[in-house]
């Protein structure tokens, strides 16, 4: 009987939720940036070659 007090009071146990939803949107904002940075890296990478390239170019 013990135990079924004990999976009860587990399954309905607010506690942590806040940390836990905490967690769940840094991970989901972590992915959004990996993705964006894969996706515009090549188009950063171009946009300084170009900007140094300028720079050096120019007496």
């Amino acid at each position: 009987m013990r135990l079924k007090g004990l999976g009860r009071k587990f399954l309905f146990d607010e506690k942590g939720q806040g940390m836990v939803e905490y967690g769940l949107m840094i991970a989901l904002v972590s992915v959004i940036v990996v993705v964006v940075f894969v996706f515009l890296g090549p188009i950063i990478k171009q946009i300084f070659i170009k900007g140094i390239a300028d720079v050096v170019e120019k007496p």
